[in-house]
């Protein structure tokens, strides 16, 4: 057409002056630019073919258009804004149409010119403007005409004479494509240069494109990852002129410039990058068209060519020989291919390809030296792509490839494998759900991951060299130091590093590292798993480091980084581990520098530690004053941990020889602290921090010595160490006592000291208790002293004195020396109740509860806020104060709880005022409370619990406030670790206190509710903090067994909503707190082995140990008590309503659901409560039992109610026509659950064991069954038939003479089910319900026990392994004790022996859904083909049909199967085209979603005009099955290998179209089942369609070839 318009204006003239002038005036729209183009163009082809007229005037008239018009239009556009490339508005589209016509017709006016000068001068100019904008603003309006005049002009320049414009125009085209050095590229400025202007200086000749390219590889251009996509965008705009063109019979532009892109380094290193590190799908589709593109040459030139070596060693990035071709060629095909797949995310699309990755190796590692033929860093893009997947799934595909590499092939070493593995690797093994279990792999298996990172890491750093070894690791360790891990990743990588075989790899800058990864640990909050990570990272450092290269000293350091209370407690097999290696090392050692010179060797373990000690009390003797701080308890840790060590590694030594030397040595360490210490008493002016310094080492050395894991009864080294310090006792007591009673504390820093002084006490008392207390020792003779002295002071001080900064002091060191005098004297082995009785009580009684402690003077303030950060802040000092009297007047309530009054009138004993006035001291309580720090409450809740059952009764209101105040601290503590838990014991005990129970319940008020309240505030609380509802259930349950009397189980009954909350307690965990509990279990199942578990106590926090605690306190009920009885009865009732409420509720049941978690555990309890029912209760809830028979429930249920039906029966025959009733009802009620009822008939001999006369019964089960056995219903026909096989055994045995004449007939029956041929579904099914576990292996009565109910049952009906509680657990929890019954805990059968089979018994019509975790055994029973209950008797086809000629419409033999989609949006747009092309059907996972309100959005009502079937996930495979057999083709829509093009594919009329889910496709094992998969062609960049428009192109196909096919027959 622009050819005619040329043509018709060149007609009315041929002076092109006329015409282009007529042109050039008026507004310079789009059209009449691109119009001037057109005939600019036609007149250039008239002059190229000599045709033209006006030979001189068309230059003239050329140069007047580009001069007079073009360039002032061009210039004029420059202020214009270019607008985004993505969405430009209207002004900027027509904008940009004008600057593209006025180029070209620039370009044709420069040829028509007749000369270059033309060319060059737009060209200057434009290269003015273009560097005069700039790279870093982005696109402006100037550069972008600048761009335009460039592309257009620049073919018109000469080569060789305009070479150096070219090159500055290649230059400046570059600086803008890829930016300034500091701001990346502008998207839109990269684009445009890459798409216009450097494909047009590719044609300007050599110069243009080497000016690009040495900028491209110039070694300063940054390779950043903002860089890469524009450097690949340049690559592949030039590619066909910076590689070799085959069989181009000019000399290519390349070949004049010398360029071969494959030569070069950075070429590849840049095509790599974009391959993989890239997250944008176009710049690696980009990398893989340039790496294709220069195989392809390769192959068509057919020489040899190598890249030029860059950085590293190693082949080069890339090589070709022709005598290597097809090898080459087949390595690349498969390597482009895995690339080209990986972009699929897809994981069944994915894996398949895998495989290639394999062939790649074989490929890449020569057979003749064992060296790498192709760089691995090909292979390594691979991988990075794989761990970069959004799909995780692929990634730990990945991760576990790469960690297999070693298993079954040495590569040979490469620097880059190991940069890959500390960069991206590491990178990748941070994500936590990477560890996870696989599926079948029970509860505490190890990870398959952590093993197989393990033996990789074992494997791979055996085959380093030696001299790159240490290396290797050491940026290892760094490597975990550099980021925050999580929990289960740290585990596992210290786990693998402990397995390294030892060697001598690493020094002090690896043991520093080692350092820094334990300080990593410890922002874990799980605390076995951080320990478990201790315990191996000493390991590491005592198998890796080379002791030469490091000092004792640095040893010792380092083991400061590892918690004694975590993980290096002594006596556990870490302890152990750690001192064998000491004693085999120890002459190995680095002198440290710090070393004397002594007469033993310097490096020896027992020289340093001697040292050691040496130096910490030599060194006390000079540092600070008398008012110093107190020194850090850093060196007396390490200085205990070290003499420990010691002693325990000559203890080593000495195993064999004599004894007596370990004392010797532990004398000789301790020397120096011992002589300190008997002078304390004796000399006055021993500086105050030796004092200090030697009272930390003693606390430590007693705290290490007696850290769990550590056996006190045949410890030699605590029994010397004890019997050591015992002999200083006397010193130490008196010194205490001086320092505390003679006001030599004054200062702020003397408090620490003070807790110091108390805490060192303590320890002698507990000393002195372990070898028998006696009146009259040393401490004995201290305490009355320090009581009445502590006394003294109190008193001294409330007569009004100044508070000065010591008074003060001194009073809050008295209130804390009384206090832990309080705390002892409740011992009574200490007989200290003869020593001043009753003053201390007297004093405690009338003190002025809450007396805050007042701050000093301001005179004072300036030396209190000079002391040390050490120093407390003074609220912190008045908080302790007030926490201390709370704890004395815990010791008098506790000690005078019979003399508090019931009522305030009720005066018992006035010398005594805080026990009688109980009411003013709950409320003094009460104001405590909101002021006391949260974790100093203790002593408070423990007065409550006094004070509580005593006022409930007179002051109800008051205690109802203590309840709502004390949760309200708890609440605010949950988050808060090291103090929650003890005070959350504590409020249970005093909330939920036996006597607080028993009187909130009898007198029915507030406080009743109030308490459940609580309750329900506890249980709503463990669903996130995992242990809370444990310690109520276990206390609550405790204090009821110990009381045992019939009075506490009435008073349970009151409060029996909490055993059945926690009969049915079970969190479902999210997947990374399932993870954190699946590790834990398996560091647990490491026993020993593990120093974590010892150490650790273990705290059984787990959700089970709630429903065994319920348990074993049920178990221990006595039926025969009426008040056990009665408890026992109520619990049953409330568990059966529960069942109820649970089965109407509307929330999707499926298998492993929480509704179907807390059925199992209902009817679990139910089956350990049914011995201890008598038949009157039975005869309440045996309609409750039988009805639950007939409600859909899941395999595991239905055993359970089919079992407890079974055994009623057998206990209480009278039940039977009861049972016999069931199967009375109508066909459509019992078509669900008639299977149950079958189950139970199929153990028919154990229901009549103890029935005598069985004829009758025989006759009416067989009556029964033989009516089933002709059931439409496949399913209820087996069920039937197991049944009828039993009960016939049972009448064959009996020799009943009234049933012969059914002998021939039920024979014959039974024998054609036996025998029947093929190999069917039905035969299959048949072998398979006959071996299934209930109906073989099951004896209802010999397997009844706790090990069946609780781990065998819920594993063979393929129940989650969350809900298999082992026996063990029953046995471990001992806070309820086992009871006289606890043989029929275990199992005596071999039923606990067997494996889930392959038939699971589910109702027909069930509504549950898919399964989390469905093993492949589950759910076989489908030929009761579920999909057809909505329409029984008609065939579904026909239905369809009908239905159509109802309405009126035609309709196609078409079915689409949507049931794997889960969108809303895609379901309701499917379902409008669907009805719009006439589909037979639209299948569905869920007719529910229907209602959804965007489903409707979309569908516009289409759903009331389509039939729509229901077909859940699980069940599509029978029902594609299904519709094989009617004759239907299943095609897919999936990009597979063999998929075949839409384009090409005949569709049959009888066509059924699975559609994939919207983000994994089709899964593998439905793949199987298609007859064809076809995929839609595609020209673009994204490689999917959403699979409503998927669907809907096929449907359209799908309908044009059947109107064609009807078009032809209809002619």
């Amino acid at each position: 057409m622009e050819w005619v318009l040329a043509d018709a204006l060149l007609s009315q003239s041929r002076d092109p002056r006329v015409l282009l002038g007529a042109l050039c005036r008026g507004e310079a729209s789009a059209e009449r630019v691109e119009t001037l183009c057109f005939l600019l163009q036609r007149l250039e082809d008239e002059e190229a073919r000599g045709g033209g007229g006006g030979a001189g005037a068309l230059p003239e008239a050329a140069r007047e258009v580009a001069a007079g018009y073009l360039v002032p239009l061009l210039r004029g556009l420059r202020g214009c804004p270019a607008g985004g490339a993505d969405d430009p508005g209207p002004a900027a589209r027509q904008r940009r149409r004008v600057l593209r016509a006025a180029g070209a017709a620039l370009r044709s006016c420069a040829r028509l010119a007749g000369g270059p000068q033309l060319a060059a001068a737009l060209a200057e100019e434009a290269l003015c403007d273009l560097l005069n904008a700039g790279p870093a603003p982005g696109l402006e309006g100037a550069a972008e005409a600048a761009v335009e005049v460039l592309a257009a002009v620049g073919p018109c320049l000469r080569p060789r004479e305009d070479a150096p414009l070219l090159e500055r125009v290649a230059r400046a085209a570059l600086a803008l494509a890829l930016g300034g050095d500091k701001a990346g590229p502008s998207p839109d400025a990269a684009a445009l240069v890459a798409g216009r202007l450097l494909p047009a200086l590719g044609r300007c000749g050599g110069a243009a494109l080497r000016a690009v390219w040495g900028g491209l590889v110039a070694p300063g251009v940054s390779e950043g990852p903002g860089r890469v996509g524009s450097q690949l965008l340049i690559l592949s705009a030039l590619a066909e002129k910076l590689l070799p063109e085959p069989g181009a019979d000019s000399v290519p532009a390349s070949r004049e410039a010398g360029l071969d892109a494959r030569r070069c380094w950075r070429f590849w290193s840049t095509v790599q990058a974009g391959l993989a590190w890239s997250e944008d799908a176009l710049t690696r589709k980009r990398a893989r068209y340039l790496l294709q593109r220069a195989v392809e040459v390769s192959a068509e030139l057919g020489t040899d060519c190598a890249c030029a070596p860059g950085e590293g060693t190693g082949p080069s990035l890339f090589w070709w020989s022709e005598k290597k071709k097809d090898e080459l060629l087949k390595f690349w095909e498969n390597y482009i291919l895995i690339m080209e797949t990986l972009e699929g995310n897809q994981i069944h699309v994915i894996k398949p390809v895998l495989p290639k990755l394999n062939s790649l190796f074989e490929y890449a590692v020569s057979e003749e030296n064992g060296c790498w033929l192709f760089h691995p860093s090909w292979h390594l893009c691979i991988y990075k792509r794989m761990f970069e997947s959004e799909n995780k799934i692929l990634t730990k595909e990945g991760v576990t490839h790469f960690l297999e590499l070693y298993e079954t092939r040495i590569l040979p070493f490469s620097p880059e494998i190991s940069e890959f593995i500390i960069g991206p690797l590491m990178d990748a093994l941070s994500e936590s759900s990477l560890y996870s279990r696989s599926p079948g792999q029970l509860i505490g298996s190890v990870s398959p991951l952590g093993l197989k990172l393990q033996k990789f890491l074992v494997t791979y750093i055996s085959f380093l060299p030696e001299e790159i070894k240490s290396t290797f690791l050491l940026k290892f360790i760094q490597k975990m130091t550099s980021r925050h891990w999580c929990a289960v990743p740290i585990l596992f990588l210290s786990k693998a590093l402990a397995n390294v075989p030892r060697c001598k790899a690493l020094g002090m800058e690896g043991l520093l590292a080692l350092r820094d990864v334990l300080q990593c640990t410890m922002i874990t909050h799980q605390i076995l798993l951080r320990g478990a990570a201790q315990c191996y990272l000493l390991q590491t450092a005592m198998n890796l480091v080379d002791v030469e290269k490091v000092s004792l000293s640095d040893i010792s350091t380092f083991l400061m980084s590892v918690r004694q209370e975590e993980s290096l407690g002594r006596g556990t097999s870490l302890w152990m581990e750690l001192c064998d290696w000491l004693r085999i090392n120890e002459s190995y050692f680095k002198q440290s520098s710090s070393c004397s010179s002594t007469g033993l060797h310097e490096t020896s373990l027992n020289a340093y530690v001697r040292n050691l000690v040496q130096e910490y009390i030599r060194s006390s003797a000079w540092e600070g004053g008398e008012n110093s701080c107190m020194p850090d308890w850093f060196e007396a840790k390490l200085v205990a941990l070290m003499v420990l060590l010691a002693i325990d590694v000559e203890r080593m030594k000495s195993q064999y020889s004599e004894k007596r030397r370990t004392q010797n040595v532990l004398r000789i360490f301790l020397d120096p602290l011992l002589d300190a210490l008997v002078k304390f008493g004796t000399n006055a002016y021993m500086p105050l921090l030796k004092t200090d310094r030697c009272l930390q080492l003693l606390l430590k050395l007693l705290h290490t010595c007696l850290l769990k894991g550590s056996g006190t009864q045949d410890d030699e080294v605590f029994t010397l160490l004890q019997n050591f310090i015992m002999s200083t006792t006397e010193s130490i007591s008196e010194f205490i006592l001086r320092r505390l009673t003679m006001n030599e504390l004054s200062t702020v820093s003397d408090l620490d000291r003070c807790h110091l002084y108390l805490m060192v006490l303590t320890e002698l008392i507990n000393l002195h208790l372990n070898v028998g207390w006696k009146r009259g020792n040393p401490i004995w003779k201290v305490i009355s002293p320090l009581k009445n002295a502590s006394i003294r002071h109190l008193q001294e001080m409330d007569r009004g004195q100044e508070p000065t900064l010591g008074r003060q002091i001194q009073r809050a060191v008295s209130m804390a020396a009384l206090a832990m005098v309080c705390e002892v004297s409740q011992k009574p082995e200490l007989q200290l109740d003869s020593l001043d009785a009753g003053a201390p009580e007297t004093f405690i009684s009338s003190l002025q509860l809450n007396q805050t402690l007042q701050k000093p003077h301001t005179e004072e303030e300036s030396s209190f806020f000079e002391e040390s950060s050490s120093s407390q802040g003074w609220g912190k000092i008045a908080a302790q104060y007030i926490h201390d009297q709370w704890v004395c007047l815990s010791f008098l309530l506790r000690k005078c709880h019979t003399l508090i009054p019931a009522s305030e009138g009720e005066i018992l004993e006035p010398t005594l005022p805080a026990v009688p006035m109980a009411v003013r001291t709950l409320q003094s309580a009460l104001e405590a409370l909101t002021v006391l720090p949260s974790e100093q409450v203790l002593p408070v809740f423990h007065c409550m619990k006094i004070l509580v059952p005593k006022l409930l009764t007179t002051s109800e209101s008051l205690c109802i406030e203590s309840f709502d105040m004390a949760w309200k601290i708890i609440a605010s503590l949950s988050n808060t670790q090291l103090i929650f838990w003890s005070n959350f014991k504590a409020f249970v005990q005093f909330v939920f206190d036996p006597k607080v129970l028993t009187i909130a319940a009898k007198i029915k008020g507030q406080a009743y509710f109030k308490i459940k309240e609580v309750m329900y505030r506890i249980i709503e609380m463990s669903a996130i903090k995992t242990g809370v509802f444990n310690i109520l259930i276990s206390y609550c349950c405790r204090s009821w067994v110990v009381s045992a009397s019939n009075v506490s189980l009435s008073i349970a009954k009151n409060y029996s909503e909490l055993v059945l909350e926690a009969c049915i307690f079970g969190t479902m965990f999210r997947r990374d707190q399932r993870l954190i509990q699946d590790v834990q279990t398996f560091i647990e199942n490491l026993g020993h082995e593990c120093a974590a578990n010892v150490v650790i106590e273990n705290t059984k926090r787990e959700d089970h140990y709630v429903r065994i605690c319920a348990v074993k306190f049920l178990c221990l009920l006595d039926g025969s008590n009426m008040s056990h009885k009665l408890f026992m009865e109520d619990l049953a009732i409330k568990l059966l309503d529960k069942d109820e409420l649970v089965s109407k509720s509307r929330t999707r049941y499926y298998v492993n659901s929480q509704q179907h978690r807390v059925k199992n555990r209902i009817w679990q309890i139910l089956l350990v409560l049914f011995p201890k029912f008598d038949q009157n209760f039975l005869n309440k809830i045996i309609d409750k039992i039988f009805q639950a028979g007939f409600i859909n429930n899941q395999a595991s249920i239905k055993y359970f109610i089919e079992w407890i039906i079974i055994l009623i029966l057998h206990k209480f025959p009278q039940f039977l026509p009861k049972f016999w009733n069931c199967f009375s009802y109508g066909e459509e009620n019992l078509k669900t659950s008639i299977c149950t009822f079958l189950s139970v008939l199929s153990h028919l001999d154990v229901i009549t064991e103890t029935i005598l006369e069985k004829k009758l019964i025989l006759k009416q089960a067989l009556t029964i069954v033989l009516q089933w056995c002709f059931n439409h219903n496949f399913s209820i026909r087996l069920y039937a038939l197991v049944a009828l096989k039993k009960i016939w055994s049972m009448c064959k045995g009996l020799h009943i003479e009234e049933l012969a004449a059914l002998t021939s007939v039920i024979e014959s029956s039974l024998s054609q089910v036996e025998n029947m041929h093929g190999a069917g579904s039905a035969k299959k099914n048949w072998q398979r319900i006959q071996e299934h576990f209930f109906f073989t292996a099951f004896h209802p009565l010999k397997d009844y026990c706790m090990e069946t109910i609780f781990y065998t049952l819920p594993r063979l009906s393929g129940l989650t392994e969350d809900e298999w509680i082992a026996i063990g657990k029953f046995t471990r929890f001992t806070d309820i004790p086992l009871g006289a019954g606890f043989q029929w805990y275990l199992s005596t059968t071999h039923l606990c022996e067997l494996k889930p089979g392959d038939w699971s018994q589910q109702d027909a019509g069930s509504n549950s859904g898919e399964a989390d975790n469905q093993s492949e055994w589950t759910d076989v029973q489908k030929k009761i083909i579920p999909w057809k209950n909505h329409v029984p008797d008609f065939d579904l086809e026909l239905v369809f049909q009908d239905r159509a000629a109802k309405l009126g419409k035609s309709i196609s033999r078409l079915i689409v199967v949507a049931s794997l989609i889960d969108k809303p949006t895609n379901l309701g747009g499917l379902c409008r085209t669907c009805e719009v092309f006439g589909a037979a059907a639209l299948v569905m996972g869920s007719l529910q979603c229907v209602r959804d309100k965007q489903f409707q959005h979309l569908s516009v009502s289409a759903e009331q005009w389509l039939p729509l079937v229901e077909v859940k996930p699980p069940q599509l495979i029978d029902y594609l099955q299904q519709k094989k057999a009617e004759g239907y083709t299943i095609v897919g829509v999936e990009q597979t290998a063999k998929s075949l093009d839409l384009t090409r594919y005949c569709f049959p009329e009888k066509s059924l179209l699975l559609l994939g889910n919207e983000r994994e496709g089709i899964p593998a094992n439905l793949i199987q089942q298609l007859d064809v998969c076809v995929e839609i062609p595609q020209q673009g960049i994204i490689r999917s369609l959403n699979v409503h428009v998927s669907g809907a192109l096929l449907i359209w196909e799908y309908t044009r070839q059947q109107l064609l096919k009807q078009g032809v027959s209809t002619a």
